[in-house]
């Protein structure tokens, strides 16, 4: 089955890793979403701080698709999604600091030149 653009994996594609989301499971095993502490949720793994963009988008799709096979044991895909989520939260991290870096060139009506930020979004 086949989701997506060829080539890109699902997940990605379709957004599905942006909408990640902790899960916990209550008495009555329904799942809510985690109201835990989020400070410490919000702390990515040093090992995961030190990496580039590219490699822990590289590592993420890799993730992604390992666990888009189902062939994992449970807690190893349990592992798998946070760390996921941990990666992907680096990625945005990495994004919006780039787009800070970012000015665009503004030429006004009376010909002087100025600097702004760009609007990447």
């Amino acid at each position: 089955m086949s989701h997506g653009r060829a080539g890109s994996p699902p997940l990605l594609d379709q957004g599905g890793v942006n909408n990640i989301a902790p899960v916990e499971l209550s008495g009555g095993g329904r799942a809510q979403r985690s109201q835990g502490n989020a400070m410490a949720e919000d702390k990515i793994p040093p090992d995961i701080a030190k990496m580039s963009f590219e490699d822990a988008l590289a590592e993420l799709q890799t993730l992604v698709k390992s666990l888009e096979k189902g062939d994992s044991k449970l807690d190893d895909a349990i592992a798998a999604y946070k760390r996921g989520v941990d990666l992907k939260r680096h990625c945005e991290a990495k994004l919006h600091e780039a787009q800070l870096k970012v000015e665009k060139i503004v030429l006004s009506a009376d010909g002087s030149i100025s600097r702004e930020s760009a609007k990447l979004d």
